[in-house]
């Protein structure tokens, strides 16, 4: 069984939805809704039919499709740089130290500080794979595969690169960062403000939202307790990013807590170590797994396969890659070492 990601179609969007379907929530890049699913895939043809190389406000959403049987089961998003059309808030995490002299005494205070701090980078997210398919190394497939496409494409993208992580969900569907904090402000669940965002986006945070800090002391437990966590489907993710040189530097989710992860984009590990060569002989039997990747936007497949790196410069891969990609010698393909 072959897998490889492409560009995803206007035609893509049932598919899109019944994975929406499956989430439970949380994912503001995938919300189970048709005209909001329609919308993205409609940005991101008319991303990935600009042809100048200019940095722009796109969103490019992927597939991971099955070569023998044509069925969609995953899909990842990438964004040139967030904050364009409307402002992109996160919470800081920082620390006021104050020191009373009578009572020699320092007080060290934690706070959540609303910002627009990472406004301007480049994003990767909306990553779901099948729960069918959670195996065989799709979900590093999928993850990496975006920074082949960056690599590729680098002149589109933002000097700094942002992932957001899912925060911590209770079992009734709720978020206690949201309870604690936003939730208060608001009137509303947590389910109808992740929703209500990723049909409307956030303006509403501007809106009603008190620009003061709020001190962590002050919260509940159970919303202390998960600021910067990840949800537990979403660790794994963490572990990946943070093996790509991304790092949790204090900026959470204003919605769920979750840990956004960042880092100079030039120096992710998958897009400083990607290469292009030529293909050359497309028979290899034995050689270094890696991610290979060829294309130009609306074009773009990223499969898993064998590499070779030739004497005259050339790549040799295997048969099977070959045939996923539909390459030939003589065409340019990008890779990196899995």
């Amino acid at each position: 069984m072959s897998f490889r990601l492409r560009a995803a179609r206007p035609d893509d969007l049932e598919h899109l939805y019944e994975m929406a379907k499956l989430t439970g929530g949380g994912f503001t890049n995938l919300p189970a809704d048709r005209k909001a699913l329609a919308a993205k895939l409609e940005r991101a043809r008319a991303a990935f039919a600009r042809r100048d190389g200019e940095l722009g406000d796109d969103q490019f959403v992927l597939v991971l499709e099955n070569t023998e049987t044509g069925q969609v089961r995953g899909t990842c998003q990438m964004f040139s740089q967030v904050g364009q059309q409307l402002p992109f808030y996160s919470y800081r995490l920082n620390t006021l130290t104050q020191h009373s002299q009578e009572l020699d005494r320092t007080v060290r205070a934690e706070l959540l500080s609303l910002t627009t701090d990472l406004e301007g980078s480049a994003e990767v997210g909306g990553l779901f794979l099948h729960p069918g398919e959670r195996a065989g190394g799709l979900g590093l497939l999928l993850a990496r595969s975006r920074y082949l496409f960056i690599a590729m494409h680098r002149s589109r993208f933002a000097d700094r690169l942002l992932a957001e992580l899912r925060g911590v969900i209770d079992d009734r569907g709720g978020s206690p960062f949201w309870d604690g904090v936003a939730g208060r402000f608001f009137g509303m669940s947590f389910q109808e403000a992740d929703y209500f965002n990723a049909i409307n986006g956030n303006q509403f945070i501007a809106d009603l939202m008190p620009k003061h800090p709020v001190y962590v002391a002050m919260l509940q437990e159970e919303a202390r307790q998960v600021i910067g966590v990840p949800h537990p489907s979403g660790r794994a993710a963490m572990r990946m990013l943070e093996n790509e040189g991304l790092a949790f530097e204090g900026y959470v989710d204003i919605f769920d807590g979750g840990p956004s992860m960042t880092a100079r984009t030039d120096n992710v590990k998958s897009v400083r170590d990607a290469t292009p060569a030529r293909v050359g002989p497309t028979d290899l039997d034995l050689g270094e797994r890696a991610l290979i990747a060829t294309g130009e936007l609306d074009s773009f497949r990223c499969a898993y396969g064998m590499r070779e790196v030739l004497e005259d410069g050339t790549l040799a891969i295997d048969t099977v890659c070959a045939a996923a990609l539909e390459v030939d010698t003589g065409d340019e393909v990008w890779s990196v070492a899995r």
